[in-house]
């Protein structure tokens, strides 16, 4: 049974960092590529993160460039998310997702390309 746990999730002013986690479980977790995804309320789910197999490669748009950092830990089956300089539009739900990914530096930036997702976790931005 595969299974993405994200945790970290909270309420920060703005300006503030948090770092979210996803445990993964159930898979060769080596062999996936993981992405972080948000959502807010009435908007279409969008791409945040992505990181190749052996962390080489990593993607971000360029609306959480320089302030967002994806990171894996192959050793603890988790992927990590820390977001520094938060402003109030980073308010959202976020998701972690994987997928089987052959080769290395392979990087997934679409919400249909990955194949498992947590059940989120609210971050939310305010004074």
């Amino acid at each position: 049974q595969v299974q993405l746990v994200e945790s970290g999730g909270g309420l920060v002013q703005p300006g503030g960092s948090l770092r979210l986690s996803c445990a993964v479980s159930g898979r060769t977790f080596s062999q996936d590529n993981m992405g972080w995804f948000r959502q807010a309320p009435g908007k279409e789910r969008e791409f945040v993160a992505a990181i190749s197999r052996n962390g080489e490669i990593r993607k971000y748009p360029d609306s959480v460039k320089g302030r967002f950092t994806i990171a894996r830990d192959n050793a603890k089956s988790t992927v990590y998310l820390e977001m520094n300089s938060l402003k109030p539009e980073d308010t959202a739900v976020y998701y972690c997702a994987a997928r089987w990914a052959g080769s290395l530096r392979t990087t997934y930036l679409t919400s249909s390309e990955y194949s498992y997702w947590g059940q989120g976790t609210q971050v939310t931005v305010s004074s």
